[in-house]
């Protein structure tokens, strides 16, 4: 049953890379907003798609929207091939959730030259990388370090001073990745915590599993893993729990997706961080939509994030 689901996600994910529509400009003269996403086998980013696709439907008159997304976190390769097929398609602006901070730079360049409005989300991009390639895209997203510092500061209060915790961190080329570890380490430090390892979980279950096995059976008196996604807080359940020591190691996580409300409501996570994924596209979007009507764009737009608990 467990691998029909790793199947069904698998093919679920491979056909939404697909783009949903056709992206040459229709008749009516709407704008065409192609909405480019991470893998689209974390939930985080199927609630992402969902809130575009209904916001819209309750738009239908304003714009038309093509969604993409790539087969996991790391296939950097796909998502720059996704880009230039909405470039060539003729979209009139790119709402992405890059997949690496910088590896992205070069295309949305190439898409930014051929006249497409880039509005970056999710995952801020370079700002050295960006200056070198004389790029200027507004980024609308929220402050991952005050997310995860604050998801940090509840664990705290479940732990005591010297206690030993481990980061199971993201993509470590990706910026909000860099930004949840240095949040977990601002609270993990001022609360006195032993920071015994820091490790790459690439933001996908399997892998974060592995890692945090790892991490218990070397580290047998670890009280918590702080992981910077909900699809990695997940695989660092089944860790401990395989571990035998459910109850005795905290989990928090980041991003609020459905699969870890159970797991919130009986203990097994502690908390997680809200970023409103079903809105977050949306903000992009709308900031997209503001650009190409009064041609004027801010540098930052802060979307909210706001600490979940039991």
């Amino acid at each position: 049953m467990k691998l029909f689901f790793y199947f069904l996600v698998a093919v679920l994910a491979l056909a939404s890379c697909k783009p949903s529509s056709p992206t040459t400009p229709t008749s009516s003269g709407k704008p065409k907003v192609a909405l480019v996403m991470k893998s689209l086998a974390n939930e985080f980013f199927q609630t992402m798609a969902e809130g575009a696709k209904k916001h819209q439907a309750a738009h239908a008159a304003d714009y038309d929207l093509v969604v993409n997304g790539i087969k996991n976190e790391t296939d950097l390769a796909e998502q720059v091939g996704l880009v230039e097929q909405m470039v060539a398609q003729g979209v009139q602006a790119i709402v992405i959730a890059p997949a690496d901070s910088k590896a992205l730079v070069t295309v949305l360049k190439r898409a930014q030259d051929a006249g497409a409005l880039v509005i970056n989300i999710d995952n801020k991009l370079d700002a050295d990388t960006l200056k070198q390639a004389g790029l200027q895209i507004p980024f609308v997203g929220p402050d991952n370090r005050a997310g995860a510092k604050a998801v940090g500061e509840v664990l705290a209060k479940n732990l005591k001073a010297g206690d030993e915790v481990a980061i199971i961190e993201g993509v470590t080329t990706a910026f909000n990745g860099q930004q949840r570890k240095a949040g977990f380490e601002d609270a993990m430090n001022a609360a006195g915590m032993k920071i015994v390892s820091t490790q790459s979980g690439q933001w996908e279950m399997e892998k974060a599993n592995g890692v945090a096995t790892g991490i218990l059976a070397a580290n047998p008196n670890v009280k918590a893993l702080l992981c910077a996604n909900d699809n990695m807080a997940l695989g660092a359940v089944a860790a401990v729990q395989a571990a035998g020591r459910a109850g005795q190691v905290q989990i928090v996580g980041f991003d609020n997706i459905a699969a870890l409300k159970p797991l919130l409501a009986d203990g097994r996570v502690l908390a997680t961080a809200d970023q409103h994924g079903d809105q977050l596209a949306v903000f992009g979007i709308e900031a997209a939509l503001k650009i190409l009507k009064d041609k004027s764009a801010p540098a930052y737009q802060q979307t909210p994030v706001d600490v979940v608990t039991k």
